[in-house]
């Protein structure tokens, strides 16, 4: 037996998070009765709890991710399902390994981890054995169910610790990769635009332009084009011809008053003290020019933003409203009472009191009153249109019976004007196909459309003569560009380490020094700094393409951090904690492999089906 109480309390936070999460009433049902395992490992059954846990958790995961709520379908589709399953079983396998072996942890272990668990605290803060049956029995859990998974987990982290316990630190390869970033370079640099070419630019030719034009395809080549019909409807389209009446707008005025009606306010930042003694001796220091409110709040280690109490009235100060509302713009004024004891106040800007009157404000409130009723109007239309499409009703009678109207378009990726400025349009256009029966679909704000693919048009180059505007354009471009860079060639192929740049004619040139891998220069291109530190030796020059020119850059000189250096000491310590981790985990992870490849393990996918069916 072993103690793993405090490599356990992970887990249980975990889990705890995770039935307040929303697992209340989770379940796999659809089968005859409950489903409580997805098959076997070894010895062990794997719960279904657990496989529902883990799907829901890298479902939500990803939603935060992207900002969005993914459906069971979408997390499908990246596979996530397949992957909370192998983790669940990669852990079962560990379970049965750790069992084999009569490795476990004790059970006053897991007595101090349920007993400190915040979720099953009584309203006194202490452990209420109630209140851990209830929580446990809300979510499908019994003690001895969640009390065997903190005793797993314990015992899967001693595991672990066993397997990657004696690793040693990459203290060379740490050593090795701080000095690499913290190496630090000196260069001088300018850049050279089109008013430093010595001639004009002549006007292309016929061949020039088709030699262009011939050399670069891709750029006059028309995207894969879908002609659409749609038929939408947009509260914008008909909240005019919605009624809204008198006493309607007259309620909504007075239900949004404090919108309308608002007393004189003030950006007030406020530091409390200790005692009143303390806050006038601040504002004597103050008044004597010793010091000003933002060195005070620097010396107490905080932010203007700590301080910050936005715009506020003179009722919300209480107490100290009417010596705060009686200062001007930047006026500091105190001690006076607040919550947090006696305080300083600077004022930052008087907001005079505003008044819109209800005649004033009718044209906001009839827009958003309209705008309300007309998306619960095209609510209600949801159900009549989806009939008549399920009918075989076309986008033209839908838009010559219902309140839709009917477009065409030439679609394309890039296309953002009218229904395609809508994200939900373009997502569903990007996978509709020739042939597909249009569905009604919703559009952000409440809209809704059916959209029906015509042809699709391959990618196409355009002809000569369509683009040739385009082509000249882009010939005097190119063609700036590589006199530029010739130029920019010849001065860097004259350019050694003791050569001046004004000597070259580069009068702009600036001379940078100490940057490292990592440091950003304005007014280079991305890539910029590694174009510098491929540079082998001191007095290399470089060329490189930037915007709006092209930079000439010469090497000055390499400086190697220091090996006392503390940031290096601190970098090479963050490398190579890094570095252990990810070969501790490569590591567990083969191991893991090797146990799972020894084990014996059966999936019952009629139940992994009817856990899935609680997500859709």
């Amino acid at each position: 037996m072993a103690d793993g109480s405090k490599k356990s309390r992970p887990f249980v936070w975990i889990v705890i998070g995770l039935l307040m999460f929303g697992m209340v009433g989770f379940g796999a049902t659809g089968l005859t009765g409950r489903v409580s395992s997805i098959g076997t490992v070894g010895g062990l059954e794997v719960p279904v709890s657990a496989y529902q846990q883990e799907l829901q958790n890298r479902i939500q995961s990803l939603s935060a991710e992207a900002d969005e709520t993914l459906s069971f379908a979408q997390a499908r589709e990246r596979g996530v399902p397949d992957q909370a399953l192998q983790q669940v079983i990669r852990s079962r396998v560990l379970d049965n390994e750790m069992r084999q072996l009569g490795v476990s942890v004790g059970d006053e272990t897991v007595r101090r981890e349920v007993l400190d668990t915040l979720a099953f605290a009584g309203p006194d803060g202490n452990f209420d054995r109630e209140q851990y049956r209830a929580v446990l029995r809300d979510n499908g859990l019994t003690e001895e169910q969640f009390e065997s998974r903190i005793r797993d987990d314990s015992a899967r982290a001693l595991l672990q610790q066993a397997v990657i316990g004696g690793l040693p630190a990459p203290e060379v390869y740490a050593q090795t990769v701080a000095a690499y970033i913290g190496e630090e370079r000196d260069f001088t640099w300018d850049t050279l635009t089109a008013a430093d070419l010595d001639s004009t630019l002549p006007e292309p030719d016929e061949d020039d332009l088709r030699a262009h034009y011939e050399d670069n395809p891709e750029a006059y080549t028309a995207p894969e084009t879908k002609d659409l019909t749609y038929a939408w409807l947009t509260p914008e389209m008909i909240q005019d011809q919605v009624t809204v009446d008198e006493a309607e707008l007259r309620q909504a005025y007075q239900d949004r008053i404090d919108e309308f009606v608002q007393p004189e306010r003030r950006l007030v930042e406020r530091l409390s003290f200790g005692s009143e003694e303390a806050a006038q001796a601040a504002l004597d220091r103050i008044a004597a020019g010793e010091t000003d409110f933002e060195a005070l709040v620097a010396d107490r280690g905080l932010d203007l933003a700590d301080v910050d109490l936005g715009d506020v009235t003179e009722d919300d100060l209480g107490e100290a409203g009417q010596a705060v509302f009686s200062a001007q713009t930047g006026d500091v004024v105190g001690p006076q009472p607040s919550p947090l004891g006696p305080a300083l106040f600077r004022v930052n800007a008087v907001l005079a009191a505003q008044e819109t009157p209800f005649e004033e404000a009718r044209a906001v409130l009839r827009e958003d009153r309209a705008a309300a009723r007309a998306r619960r109007v095209i609510e209600d239309q949801i159900e009549p249109v989806t009939d008549l499409l399920a009918g075989g009703a076309t986008l033209a009678d839908l838009a010559e019976q219902t309140d839709m109207a009917l477009g065409e378009m030439d679609w394309t990726p890039q296309t953002r004007e009218d229904i395609a400025a809508y994200a939900g349009f373009r997502e569903v256009v990007a996978g509709l196909e020739p042939g597909t029966f249009p569905q009604l679909h919703e559009l952000e704000g409440g809209g809704l459309f059916a959209v029906r693919v015509d042809e699709v048009r391959p990618p196409e180059l355009q002809p000569f003569d369509a683009v040739r505007a385009q082509v000249a354009e882009d010939w005097r471009a190119a063609e700036t560009r590589r006199r530029l860079r010739a130029r920019a060639e010849e001065i860097a192929a004259g350019i050694d380490g003791e050569t001046e740049f004004t000597q070259v004619g580069l009068d702009g040139a600036v001379a940078e020094r100490g940057l490292t891998r990592r440091s950003f220069l304005n007014g280079t291109p991305p890539g910029f700094m590694t174009r510098i530190f491929e540079l082998d030796a001191v007095g290399d020059t470089v060329v490189v393409d930037a915007p709006d020119g092209v930079i000439v850059a010469r090497l000055d000189a390499v400086s190697q951090p220091g090996q006392d250096d503390p940031s290096v000491t601190a970098q090479a310590e963050a490398v190579a904690d890094r570095a252990g981790q990810g070969m501790a985990m490569d590591i567990f992870a083969v191991f893991s492999q090797a146990v799972q490849a020894d084990t014996e393990v059966t999936i019952d996918q009629a139940a992994i089906n009817a856990v899935h069916s609680n997500f859709q």
